[in-house]
């Protein structure tokens, strides 16, 4: 097998995107309960951090407009999209004042905002947001969670949605 090694950087952005949207993962939605209602984004760069003390992280970056609003929320939701939510993450990707609209979602008390039909979700709080590039770090203590074991997660994989597919156990 032959392996093609990177000698420099690439200093394409484009470039770069495209090698990083060789990496599949899951989609979920960040969102909080902002003074016009839910706002939140889409976004792939999620992973679990710790166990003990609970945290997750996701990335976002610095340009979003959405950004400030979660900034001022001190609790989050974390959303995992199921295979079967393509197009909530196709209407979470319009304008901020439109993000929510045909979206079913509900809020906790402490105003972390869950999606309706999510295959997992966490209640998290902010712990801290860290600056990194262009884009910021934001660590989220868990403080709740859901799963829906019977429902699979929405795949991002080279800018497309995906389903796993299921292994014939025979």
């Amino acid at each position: 097998m032959t392996a093609m090694l990177a000698s420099s950087v690439s200093s394409d952005p484009a470039e770069l995107r495209r090698v990083f949207a060789q990496f599949p993962s899951g989609l979920v939605v960040v969102a909080a309960l902002g003074p016009d209602g839910p706002a939140g984004i889409v976004a792939s760069s999620f992973t679990s951090v710790s166990l003990d003390p609970p945290l997750v992280s996701v990335n976002i970056a610095r340009t979003s407009t959405t950004l400030p609003v979660l900034s001022d929320a001190e609790h989050w939701g974390v959303s995992v999209l199921s295979h079967e939510q393509h197009q909530v993450a196709d209407l979470l990707r319009r304008p901020a004042s439109e993000r929510f609209d045909g979206v079913d979602w509900a809020a906790t008390d402490a105003g972390a905002v869950q999606i309706d039909g999510a295959t997992a979700g966490f209640h998290t709080r902010v712990h801290s947001i860290l600056p990194a590039g262009d884009h910021v770090i934001a660590l989220l203590e868990v403080r709740g969670h859901f799963t829906c074991p019977d429902s699979d997660p929405l795949v991002f994989h080279r800018s497309r949605f995906r389903r796993l597919e299921q292994e014939n156990n025979s």
